[in-house]
Formats: C-alpha cells, structure tokens, sequence
C-alpha cells in the first residue's frame, strides 16, 4: 500500500492535494484488507494456499515503511514461504531497491522462500521495472498491474469489498458506462445492512478517481448508488427479478417489480441528471420509447 509518509520515495514532486488522495486510497484499502486477500491471493497470484499465518511486520530496521502484507503460506503442493505484498498507486522508480531490501531482510529473518509481489493501482501502466539486472546482481518480483485484469475475475467475488476492485480492473471493449452501473449494483446487492451499502458505495466512488473516467461514467456511479440507496424496496425487486425467478409465478410478480424500478428510475435520472434519453435507456436498459413515454409523464 503507497505509504503517504514524507520520506518515502515518489516518481516526482506530489502536491499537496495528490498526498490527501494517496491516503484516501489507503485508508480504502486498509479498511478492506483482510477481506479481500484471500480472494487476491487466489485469483490474482494463483496461489492456493492451506495455511497462513500473519507474520510481525517490524522487518526493516528503520521505522521508515512496513510491508503491506506479510505472511507464512503453505500452499496445495505443500510448500512453505513467505509472502509479501505491496500494493502500490504510486508508479515509484525505485521500487526494485525498495522490493529486494525487503527480499534480504525477509531471507534473513525466516530463512524461507520468499515470494514478492508488486500490485499497481495506478491510470497508466507503470514505467517501474520489476527487476534489478546489474553485473552483481540478479532480482526480480511480480508486478501485476489491475488494470489489464478482466473486471470479471473481481466482480464474480462474494463479498462487495473485492468487488470493489473490479472498478480499477480492464473492461476491455465493454462500454465503461454500463459496466460501471452493474459493479454499484452487485456492490449494494451484496452488501448487508443500510450503512454496509453506503460505506461501500463511498469507498468505490474513491477508488474510481484512479481510473481515468469520463465525467458521464462517474455521473452514472453516483446517480446509480444514489437511488438505489434511497430505493431499497424497489432495488430489491429489480435484483430479484434479474437473478431468481425460478418459478413462473414468481417471474411474473418480480417482472412487474422490475418495471416498477425502472420507470422510478427513469424518473429520477430525468428529474436529477442531464442525461440525454439515449443515455438513460442504456443506464436503466430500456428502450428510448419507453424513456420519453415516462418524460411525457411528468409534463
């Protein structure tokens, strides 16, 4: 995780307001951590761990960073190592020094393998090399960078706060706007409880200032997560009606639900957004008649 401690090393001078953003982010993923590692470990690094323990994070000899993760791994094939993880917003030129100074002290102390692994957060593909290649010296550890990551992997997650991630994940040629309203949507519909939803729904909107989103995209986040929040009952039936219906009575009561959502929803974005009517049938998935039917209704 990019410390926002003064001394630590950065790609050119930070603003002042740049310092604010990398702590919210951190904050953000401090606040999830726990819970979204399994599923990180699994997915992205390909490890199929059978046990782990936490490992103290006092490693380095100055107090000037911690590792962000920092475990004992026994994986499916039985083997034993250290894992170490740093999540990164930052693209930090000297992070291959940064990395095998934590591989020596790492080696040291537990005299295990140890596997390093760089998670870049970041816009862009990071410009920072995975490797130190000198006449002395051979190192190197895996940079995975979120953004070339199929959304999917993250959003087909059981609990919101990995879904979350999938924000900062590729959408390859999907439209943006549209895979932007199905992760608020499976974020609150997985989220427990009125203010799980909301924490959740916050923290995204945080995450996504690391994509370069269009200004429309992020106004589809809010407006979604905006009235779904304040329309539970019907955000309920339109989930339902998407998901279940595994009986043909049912179907058709959920159906009238669905139809009731989306004609509140059109409402709202009408009322509350700029959005053009083409817009809004593609947002709510409906037909530009069926908009206009709804906008003639509030004239």
């Amino acid at each position: 995780m990019t410390k926002a401690a003064p001394t630590k090393a950065r790609a050119g001078p930070q603003p002042e307001s740049d310092g604010r953003q990398v702590h919210q982010y951190d904050k953000v993923l401090r606040e999830n951590m726990e819970v979204v590692l399994p599923g990180l470990i699994k997915k992205l690094l390909g490890i199929y761990s059978v046990f782990t323990e936490e490992l103290p994070d006092d490693v380095q000899h100055t107090k000037e960073r911690k590792p962000d993760v920092l475990k004992k791994v026994t994986d499916s094939n039985g083997e034993t190592f250290v894992l170490h993880i740093e999540f990164q917003v930052i693209d930090e030129p000297e992070m291959p020094l940064r990395m095998a100074e934590y591989y020596i002290m790492l080696s040291r102390r537990y005299k295990l393998p140890v596997r390093q692994y760089v998670i870049y957060l970041g816009k862009y593909s990071p410009q920072m090399k995975d490797h130190i290649l000198s006449e002395r010296m051979h190192f190197k550890y895996e940079l995975i960078t979120l953004s070339a990551v199929d959304y999917r992997l993250l959003l087909s997650a059981e609990n919101p706060a990995e879904k979350m991630l999938a924000i900062l994940a590729d959408f390859g040629d999907r439209n943006a706007g549209h895979v932007v309203e199905i992760i608020v949507k499976e974020i609150i519909a997985t989220s427990p409880g009125d203010f799980s939803k909301l924490r959740h729904i916050r923290q995204l909107r945080i995450l996504a200032n690391l994509r370069n989103f269009k200004s429309e995209n992020l106004a589809i986040m809010d407006s979604v997560g905006e009235y779904m929040l304040k329309n539970k009952e019907n955000d309920f039936l339109y989930l339902r009606g998407q998901k279940d219906g595994m009986e043909i009575g049912i179907e058709r009561g959920l159906e009238k639900g669905k139809e009731k959502f989306a004609k509140e929803f059109v409402r709202y974005l009408l009322l509350n957004t700029k959005h053009t009517t083409a817009e809004i049938a593609g947002l709510v998935n409906v037909s530009a008649y069926f908009v206009r039917k709804v906008k003639k209704s509030l004239q």
